[in-house]
Order: structure tokens, then C-alpha cells, then sequence
């Protein structure tokens, strides 16, 4: 059942900092295979990204719902909100992978929230909808139970504000350590915080159209996703997380 919770928390700062994304050193066992400036493929106006002859994701998108004011993002290359929805190709066999699927993060005691709420289908803003971990980098990770491959992972962190979020890294092995056989689809970590080194990816506003980031048919079990706060305070949120794939 969804907490009733105050959105004012969100300005709240006073929590532990950690100093890398993995409370360590990242490993940089492999490059990044992402779609590079254009954001993952959540930008371009509704322009086609992904596998060549396939089929379009059928995503439903939530209602927008901005709240507040926003503050100034002062990062660079930011990539701005998509003037209609993204549509993105994948096999025709791909299906959803993540729904209901465990959950577990690098603050495994979210300020607001729990971690099941990334994969419980509802990618609405507003309270209720989203968890929030401390501030630093942080990761959240989800065990599709099974190997797969991997053709899109779809992300909304929080879309009720424009802002963007740093350091967001995305990521899929088959180890759930991720200490090998990690391979890197998503990176705009353009200040290497987690020392992965500094990605091929711009940094983009959050929307209701969210992030898709192109797996390219990675095999893995596991998804691991980054961030390491945002433009309106130091906190990381996650509202949902969709992974598709076609299961081996």
C-alpha cells in the first residue's frame, strides 16, 4: 500500500553522505554502450530509436503534474524535454521484464518510500509514487530473476519538477556484485563521481516521457542504476523503472 507522504521532504539535506557509488572505487570493466548525446533516445521529438526492423514499445505514459518552482540546472549539454513522446524499437519478442521484480539499493532505509515502489507499475508524480534515498551517490538494483536480453531500460526518477539528475549511470551483469561482467549502456556521469569514468551521455530534464536508455541486447540478470542527486537538492529518487528484453 502507497504512504501518504509530505513532498516537502524532498528539500531536506541533513543525511549521510557517501563517497562513491558503491561506498568504493567503480569498476570500469567495460565502455559505455549507450545512444551517446541524444539522451538514451528520451529526446528528439518523438524521433525512433533502437533495434532496426522492430517494434515500437507500447509505454503509457503518465499525466503530467509539475509542482513548485524549479531551480536553475547549471549543468552542461543539458538535453531538454522531448516536444512529444519518444517512441523506441525493440524485437518483437521483447516483453517486460521488471514488473513486481526485488528490488535492492546501496540506502536499503529510504527517507521516503520503499524500494518496491520502482517496480510496481505506477510511474504517476506526486506523493505516494516515489522513493527517495540519501543524498550522494547512490545506486538501486533489480533482479529480473533470469538472464536476459536486455533491449530497453525506461526510467522516471521525478517528473512532478523540471530538473536533472548527475551522475546517472545504468548498468546490467549477470554477478550480482557487479565486480564482473558489468557492461555500461547508459552514462552522464560527466563529472566521474563514481569513477567509472566520465560518460558519452548529456544529462537531460526530467518529464512525465522519462529516460530510455538503449540495452542493445546486453545479456544479464541484473540491472543496476546510478545517480548521485539533482539540480533541486542532493537527494536521488526513482518513481519506476521498466526493463525490457527478450528472456533466454
Amino acid at each position: 500500500m502507497k504512504h501518504k507522504l509530505i513532498a516537502s521532504i524532498l528539500a531536506a539535506s541533513s543525511a549521510l553522505f557517501i563517497t562513491g557509488c558503491d561506498g568504493k572505487k567503480g569498476s570500469a570493466d567495460s565502455g559505455s554502450a549507450g545512444s551517446g548525446s541524444a539522451g538514451g533516445g528520451s529526446s528528439g521529438g518523438g524521433s525512433s530509436g533502437g533495434t532496426v526492423g522492430g517494434v515500437p514499445l507500447a509505454i503509457k505514459f503518465p499525466p503530467e503534474l509539475i509542482e513548485g518552482t524549479p531551480k536553475a540546472m547549471k549543468v552542461p549539454n543539458l538535453v531538454q524535454v522531448p516536444e512529444k513522446a519518444p517512441t523506441f524499437l525493440v524485437p518483437k519478442e521483447a516483453v517486460l521484464l521488471s514488473k513486481d521484480k526485488k528490488v535492492t539499493g546501496s540506502d536499503d532505509n529510504p527517507i521516503i518510500g520503499t524500494l518496491d515502489l520502482i517496480t510496481d507499475g505506477d510511474k504517476q508524480a506526486g506523493e505516494g509514487y516515489f522513493v527517495e534515498l540519501i543524498e550522494g551517490p547512490q545506486w538501486v538494483q533489480i533482479d529480473l530473476e533470469k538472464s536476459a536480453a536486455i533491449n530497453a531500460i525506461w526510467v522516471w526518477h521525478y517528473h512532478s519538477q523540471k530538473r536533472a539528475y548527475k551522475g546517472v549511470i545504468i548498468r546490467i551483469s549477470d554477478d550480482p556484485t557487479f565486480k564482473t561482467g558489468a557492461t555500461t549502456v547508459y552514462n552522464n556521469d560527466y563529472e566521474n563521481v563514481c569513477e567509472m569514468g566520465k560518460g558519452p551521455d548529456y544529462p537531460y530534464v526530467e518529464s512525465r516521457f522519462g529516460l530510455i536508455a538503449d540495452g542493445k541486447g546486453t545479456k544479464g540478470r541484473y540491472v543496476r542504476l546510478y545517480s548521485n542527486g539533482n539540480t533541486s537538492n542532493d537527494m536521488n529518487h526513482y518513481i519506476e523503472v521498466e526493463v525490457y528484453g527478450v528472456p533466454q
